[in-house]
């Protein structure tokens, strides 16, 4: 059996209900939770999450239309966490073909602590198994100390050697043919 699919079968079908067993909940809490595939109608929950979730970083790339062209393109990547209607966690996936990328893993303060972050990354990176993507990558801010403990205790390789170049393509100049 082939590692994604065993983690799949681990993790159990898409949307179930999360059980004492799968998290560490109270029962009244976990009767609630439950993870299912994001779609644009968890945008106004999940961007209140990223507001108020510390070390999390917003822009431009995080509007409704970004956000929904994301997820179009890579269609059942990312996840939620909801309790009862509220979004209280969410992986944010997707890949060129080659990589997998995650982005805004976020789980609730009050909700932490649970197994939500680790069954959502876990999600994300079955989803990317199954797309034939071998790789995942993640970027952490240098001040998030608890996302980079999160990662640490969560089997994630911390890179060295490698630097981050951005720039942003809007004003460049495109070259005429001819």
């Amino acid at each position: 059996m082939d590692a994604a699919l065993a983690v799949r079968r681990a993790l159990g079908p898409i949307g179930q209900e999360l059980s004492a067993d799968a998290v560490k909940v109270s029962p009244p809490a976990a009767e609630q939770l439950r993870l299912q595939p994001m779609t644009i109608a968890h945008y106004a929950g999940a961007y209140a999450l990223w507001e108020r979730t510390e070390g999390l970083a917003l822009s431009g790339a995080d509007s409704l239309e970004a956000i929904a062209s994301y997820l179009e393109r890579n269609p059942g990547m990312s996840f939620v966490c909801l309790s009862g209607s509220r979004v209280v966690g969410t992986s944010m996936c997707g890949h060129d073909g080659r990589r997998g990328y995650l982005y805004h893993l976020a789980v609730d303060a009050e909700h932490r602590g649970r197994g939500i972050g680790r069954q959502l990354a876990e999600r994300s990176l079955a989803a990317l198994g199954e797309a034939g993507i071998e790789r995942c990558h993640l970027m952490v801010l240098e001040d998030n100390e608890s996302g980079v403990a999160f990662w640490s205790r969560s089997g994630w390789t911390r890179r060295s050697g490698i630097l981050l170049f951005s720039k942003d393509p809007s004003g460049l100049a495109v070259p005429e043919s001819g």
